[in-house]
């Protein structure tokens, strides 16, 4: 069990970091493919931010509901 939690730990603090790495290293090719302004890259990080708060607001109640019982 105790594997399990350090690899959900690791998973996720690389995944914390990974979307605003490959927003700024793929984002003046993927803008070109989805023919959008090269300004969507503030909206898609604003969703990034967004997403990275809410997962981080409900850890704790995920953590107490599915390792604590």
């Amino acid at each position: 069990m105790f594997q399990l939690l350090l690899i959900i730990i690791y998973l996720a603090f690389i995944s914390l970091g990974l979307p605003d790495s490959l927003l700024g290293s793929a984002w003046p090719t993927m803008y070109q493919e989805f023919s959008v302004p090269v300004s969507y890259a503030g909206g898609i990080s604003m969703i990034i931010a967004v997403g990275t708060i809410v997962s981080s607001l409900q850890s704790d109640r995920l953590t107490k509901k599915y390792i604590l019982e």
